[in-house]
């Protein structure tokens, strides 16, 4: 039952309580009497009365009612005296009753007696009400208060939630205990990182082998094909077809497997680092294995912030491409311009329709022309080459060449 309910229902009670000591108690009480006081006033009037003394003069100074034998309404006098619950004692002269005597003390005193008695009851009730509040509040701050935290603590650790922490007040009862939970709190949250930073760790070096894997496969294929042309030999062609195949299979499954790793990555991790241009050269002369490269001015010396791998991820996807469906010699040329470096990778070949350009570098996109060569590919290529140099702080520029060709301009930054 919650805390305010009891409250409501603890009011109600002690409301009804006063209610009831207020008009329920008028007839509760009994009054006690003086009567030795009331017997010496009696006597002492019975004896002026016999003395002569006047009954005005005694009603007033004693206030009191006197009626005789001798009065023509006695008898109804005294039964108002009775009906009234007067004190009617007997007025006597030598032993005879000669009239009565009633003194109406009863509902003053009765009055204030109740009066006061209600009051102290209604003090006690009121005294009573407030410290059992006091009492109710209490157990509210220092025994509910903390455990409705905890179960919004516990709500949000069972969402996953680990980056809401559970508060120790100075006073709680409960502080060791919350103290323990938020600890539980710090070391799952520890744990999750932990874990999270080992899968994406294990998530990247799969993905980074996969893709990396594809390059020496493509060469291993591309000299297969040469040497089918090359030697007529049954026995050597069977062994190359056999190696061809064998390359077909590894290709799909790396494919595959980059495919599954890359999506459940946000992207690659690029470490961009100070670097000489010269790189380049080292990395345009091992495209020899794919086809001719025309390299057509210097690469400017100077330094470039880049990430050596992603680079070298960059051109050969680049390269690749041009080689696989283009079929025909790379150009290469070079921009030298006031922060950045810009390498452009040419070929000869029919170029891209102009509304496919700017989905090239879209997840798993593939154009209608590497769909028409039927080659193999995963649309991934050029799609990692742009997320690679914009970590780097440069970019990556499609476009048709004029007169025929396609372009691929990569921006790179100068340190």
């Amino acid at each position: 039952m919650k805390i305010r309910i009891i409250a409501i229902i603890y009011t109600l009670l002690v409301l009804a309580g006063g209610l009831y000591l207020w008009f329920g108690t008028g007839d509760k009480y009994s009054m006690p009497i003086d009567m030795l006081d009331l017997n010496t006033k009696c006597d002492e009037i019975s004896d002026r009365l016999s003395s002569g003394a006047s009954v005005d003069e005694l009603e007033n100074e004693f206030g009191c009612e006197i009626t005789l034998l001798t009065d023509d309404n006695y008898e109804s006098v005294n039964n108002n005296f009775i009906k009234d619950g007067l004190s009617v004692f007997d007025y006597r002269e030598d032993g005879v009753i000669k009239g009565k005597i009633a003194f109406n003390v009863r509902p003053g005193e009765y009055a204030m007696l109740l009066q006061s008695t209600r009051n102290r009851l209604l003090v006690s009730l009121c005294i009573f009400y407030v410290a059992g509040l006091a009492l109710l509040i209490v157990i509210w701050y220092f025994y509910i208060r903390p455990f409705k935290k905890l179960s919004f603590f516990a709500a949000n650790v069972s969402k996953g939630n680990l980056d809401v922490p559970l508060n120790m007040d100075r006073h709680n009862y409960f502080g060791a205990f919350t103290e323990s939970f938020d600890r539980m709190r710090e070391e799952l949250k520890l744990s999750a990182e932990r874990e999270a930073a080992a899968n994406r760790s294990k998530q990247e070096l799969v993905a980074e082998l996969s893709h990396d894997i594809k390059t020496p496969v493509s060469t291993i294929k591309a000299t297969c094909e040469v040497m089918e042309i090359k030697y007529t030999d049954p026995d050597v062609k069977e062994k190359v077809s056999v190696i061809k195949s064998r390359a077909d299979s590894v290709e799909h499954l790396v494919d595959n497997m980059f495919r599954a790793t890359l999506d459940d990555l946000d992207e690659l991790k690029v470490t961009p680092k100070e670097e000489s241009s010269l790189i380049i050269n080292d990395m345009l002369g091992d495209l020899r294995f794919y086809g001719t490269v025309e390299q057509k001015g210097s690469v400017p010396e100077c330094l470039i912030l880049v990430d050596r791998l992603r680079l070298e991820q960059v051109i050969d996807n680049i390269a690749g491409n041009s080689f696989k469906y283009a079929a025909t010699p790379l150009e290469v040329e070079y921009k030298d311009e006031p922060g950045n470096i810009r390498v452009l990778l040419s070929d000869r070949g029919p170029g891209v329709p102009e509304d496919e350009l700017p989905l090239l570098t879209s997840k798993f996109y593939r154009g209608s022309v590497a769909d028409k060569s039927a080659k193999d590919g995963s649309g991934l290529g050029l799609y990692l080459a742009s997320r690679f140099m914009e970590k780097m702080g440069g970019g990556l520029e499609l476009r048709n060449r004029d007169g025929g060709g396609f372009t691929a301009e990569v921006v790179i930054r100068k340190v």
